[in-house]
């Protein structure tokens, strides 16, 4: 299992504190520090659980936008974007603190815009977390489209993917791996949010969405729509 190399700090931290309190406690004798090694022991676990990358098989298919982030789906709604004129479909997904943290590239395409904003940290399933938060936002312009009679490629018209990194609760740090102006790949590493948060898209109102408030979704490998 891969980890993810922003992890590697609160792993080695716990782990060495779980050692240095251990030995400790043989030591002298103390109890209550043994019992603190095996509970830095088990943050180390969790550290190591947490930070995660798992392997995903990347459906090969332009025409398909995949989900994002792991996690699960809290709302699909139609509603209005700022960088788009017309309506458009909103899906919200939540990540709870057992869910991989990372963020994949929904398409193929270049990144045309990133745009971070400083806010509050409330809970990410709180109604005005998307709002308030902490949150950076990535836009991501669709590679262009093969023609229907194969002569020469057209752009797909069917307008940008945002996808915006929302911090939570307990999240306190949006790891941002793309530039503005990068090319990227459909399932391609894009971010990271440490700790329990929400990661929004935004998708044009012609995509045809595969998903439904409820459902539990995986970054790279869950068709979120199709366009």
């Amino acid at each position: 299992m891969r980890i993810v190399k922003e992890g590697w700090p609160f792993i080695l931290g716990c782990l060495v504190a779980s050692d240095l309190f251990l030995l400790g406690g043989l030591v002298w004798h103390l109890p209550f520090l043994i019992g603190l090694a095996a509970l830095l022991f088990l943050a180390t676990a969790f550290c190591l659980y947490f930070f995660r990358d798992p392997a995903r098989v990347v459906p090969q298919n332009d025409n398909l936008i995949l989900c994002p982030a792991d996690g699960k789906v809290v709302e699909v709604v139609e509603g209005q974007d700022a960088g788009s004129s017309g309506p458009v479909w909103l899906v919200r997904i939540f990540l709870s603190v057992f869910d991989p943290h990372l963020q994949r590239s929904p398409i193929s395409g270049k990144v045309r815009k990133i745009e971070y904003k400083a806010g509050k940290f409330l809970d990410a399933r709180d109604p005005k977390a998307h709002i308030d938060n902490e949150q950076n936002r990535i836009e991501i312009v669709p590679s262009p489209q093969p023609s229907p009679d194969g002569r020469g490629r057209q752009s797909s018209g069917e307008g940008d993917i945002v996808v915006t990194q929302i911090a939570g609760l307990i999240a306190r740090r949006i790891v941002c791996w793309v530039k503005e102006g990068q090319s990227v790949k459909a399932g391609e590493r894009i971010g990271l949010i440490r700790f329990g948060s929400q990661v929004d898209v935004v998708l044009p109102k012609s995509a045809t969405i595969k998903v439904k408030a409820g459902d539990v979704v995986t970054a790279g490998d869950t068709v979120l729509a199709e366009r």
